[in-house]
């Protein structure tokens, strides 16, 4: 992540520490949390409270998980079309689709949508999902893909924390990174939510036409909730590991839609939850 993008992420606050018998006033570094306004002609389509930065590729990854789009040639624009009063930020971003193609504003009938014109937490991914079934009518099981090597998983969970600038200045970010089966990286996106980050990867992806994502695997921070997994399935991804536990839906789907699940990915241990047989 570019520097002057990390620090368009970041807020100075005046804070009062406490330690003891000690009283300290200085400033400090938090983590910016606004929220954008996804659009398609005009037309809410969601809210999500994110961290400014790399908004093209969170709408696009956004999109792709959320199955309106199936290929990069489905979006013929995104630009920001509006400033907020507060710092000038741009929180309004505007896709236009190519002819033909249809979405959830349209009134298709598609059990998977809904239409959310309300604002998404940071802390919540696809709200309104009705079945795990729901999600695969749009994205079948991923592909076995190539056998990943417990040491592979390992390193990549011990480089995450270096490649988290906004992490190390507040504290309170989340990141998520892609690389490939045997190690290499190739993307981390850091947000104040973890789905927001695992979009930004997957609409970097999106862009240069690079999905499905079938020898790559997904490491993110903190746990792995149903959302996590569900974006892995619609990339294509056949492995997601975190630091910690998953949720008992994101086990659920992980074991329905063929993905490897890794918790607990803390220096040479890990939990597995489903998908055993990939690792070595």
């Amino acid at each position: 992540m570019a520097g002057d993008t990390t620090m368009r992420s970041v807020r100075s606050v005046p804070i009062t520490r406490l330690a003891g018998e000690t009283r300290e006033t200085r400033d400090d570094q938090v983590v910016v949390e606004e929220p954008l306004d996804i659009r398609i002609a005009g037309d809410t389509l969601a809210i999500t409270m994110r961290t400014p930065g790399h908004d093209r590729e969170l709408v696009l990854g956004f999109l792709w998980a959320e199955g309106i789009i199936r290929d990069r040639g489905d979006v013929s624009s995104i630009t920001h079309c509006g400033r907020t009063g507060f710092e000038e930020r741009e929180n309004t971003i505007e896709v236009t689709l190519a002819p033909g193609v249809k979405t959830p504003l349209d009134g298709v009938d598609a059990p998977l949508f809904a239409r959310r014109g309300t604002i998404t937490t940071s802390a919540c991914g696809v709200c309104g999902r009705r079945s795990i079934d729901d999600l695969l009518v749009s994205f079948k099981p991923v592909a076995d893909g190539p056998p990943v090597r417990r040491a592979v998983i390992a390193a990549a969970v011990r480089g995450l924390r270096e490649r988290q600038p906004i992490f190390a200045l507040t504290g309170g970010c989340h990141a998520a990174s892609l690389l490939t089966a045997s190690g290499a990286h190739v993307a981390t996106f850091e947000d104040v939510g973890r789905h927001n980050a695992v979009d930004k990867v997957v609409g970097s992806r999106i862009g240069k036409g690079a999905l499905p994502l079938g020898d790559h695997i997904l490491v993110v921070s903190g746990r792995s909730s149903f959302e996590i997994v569900q974006k892995a399935v619609a990339a294509g991804i056949p492995l997601v590991a975190s630091v910690s536990a998953p949720s008992s839906l994101a086990v659920d789907l992980a074991l329905r839609a063929n993905v490897t699940l890794v918790g607990f990915a803390r220096d040479d241990g890990m939990t597995v939850y489903s998908g055993a047989a990939r690792l070595s």
